[in-house]
């Protein structure tokens, strides 16, 4: 016992100092919900989050959505559980798909993406970063509506314009219309347009193999459930002297909180209990850093024109230009940056085969 006090060294307490800092701090977590009017994108965020985020939202008239464009709508609120602050902003984007021509619905989306990510590049090159806002995107919900037999073309467009900057999830709404063996068939042809199209969807890291058996059939199960088929409510029903969220039918009740209904438990388990810091983590280490490279990229061949024209206008047009120690280190840099650029997306590609390899497909 005297010599394990005398080798206690007292680094083993290094990840409860993170802990408790990292509550003090608390934590930011920014999701866009992308989809038609009239889906259930509001109620499933409310079931979700057990809030109320609409309240004073008005329902545009059917001569407002003929000439309606997107726009993006920002809600922030705090959330406190078990002593854990959660800043969470929903980015809603009412006008998607519902104008005739849907054409450009994808700009607005992709346009505020890259906005959130060159804020969080000036700030990050700024010299006061104590107090940086992350407000990058870590996760888009798309809503496909049950009604279409695959993805349309609109659905297409929009995933392909975005699939490179954030974590899309791919929710079938309002999956109560349909029934269990319609709901498979759709699922199948989503995936396979989403493989012919070459759209990478988020994709689910491997389980550690000293994870317990428990967490790792409930990652397969996820993994085998999307795209994910919910259905949302508000509402609070009594069945059986239980409170239930749910919906009433003339046939009976749908509760939504029932795997048996709806994958409704699996998307909250996945997107809040299991994977929240890995969406987090994907939008740091990959999309953010390859948007980073573009702009580090950029910065650095603009200062070789502006080099290479100050020497030409200094040196006159019949003198050879001599580069410098330091324009060979920039263009070393750039050469290192395209070089990164490339190995992140063969990384890509490989984690993109490796899931194909090992995903099995369960029936739910």
């Amino acid at each position: 016992r005297d010599r394990g006090e005398r080798d206690y060294i007292g680094f083993a307490t290094l990840p409860e100092q993170v802990h408790r800092k990292s509550v003090k701090r608390g934590f930011d977590f920014t999701l866009m919900v992308v989809g038609e009017s009239g889906l259930g994108k509001s109620t499933l965020i409310n079931s979700l989050f057990l809030g109320d985020l609409y309240k004073n939202r008005k329902i545009p008239d059917v001569q407002d959505r003929i000439e309606k464009t997107t726009t993006i709508e920002k809600k922030t609120m705090e959330i406190e559980e078990r002593g854990v602050k959660l800043r969470l902003t929903i980015v809603d984007t009412p006008g998607f798909g519902d104008a005739i021509n849907c054409e450009d619905s994808w700009r607005v989306c992709s346009a505020y993406v890259d906005e959130q990510f060159r804020q969080y590049f000036t700030d990050e090159s700024g010299l006061n970063r104590r107090h940086m806002q992350d407000n990058r995107v870590h996760c888009c919900l798309y809503f496909v509506p049950p009604w279409a037999h695959s993805l349309r073309q609109v659905d297409l467009e929009m995933m392909r314009r975005l699939h490179r900057k954030v974590n899309i999830v791919v929710v079938i709404a309002k999956a109560d219309s349909l029934t269990a063996a319609e709901i498979r068939r759709l699922k199948t042809r989503i995936l396979n347009d989403l493989d012919e199209h070459q759209i990478q969807v988020y994709q689910f890291p491997e389980c550690d193999s000293d994870e317990d058996e428990e967490f790792k059939q409930q990652d397969r199960e996820l993994k085998a459930a999307a795209p994910f088929a919910v259905v949302a409510s508000d509402t609070v029903l009594e069945v059986g002297g239980k409170r239930v969220r749910g919906r009433q039918y003339p046939w009976g009740i749908v509760d939504v909180e029932n795997p048996r209904h709806s994958d409704f438990t699996k998307l909250r388990t996945m997107l809040i209990s299991t994977h929240m810091q890995d969406l987090k983590d994907v939008t740091q280490d990959v999309h953010y850093e390859n948007f980073r490279a573009q702009c580090i990229s950029q910065i650095s061949q603009h200062a070789m024109r502006e080099r290479g024209k100050l020497k030409r206008d200094s040196m006159g047009n019949n003198t050879e230009v001599v580069f410098t120690d330091t324009d060979r280190l920039l263009l070393q840099k750039d050469e290192e940056i395209r070089r990164m650029q490339d190995m992140l997306t063969q990384m890509q590609e490989k984690l993109k085969a490796s899931d194909k390899k090992h995903d099995s497909i369960i029936d739910v």
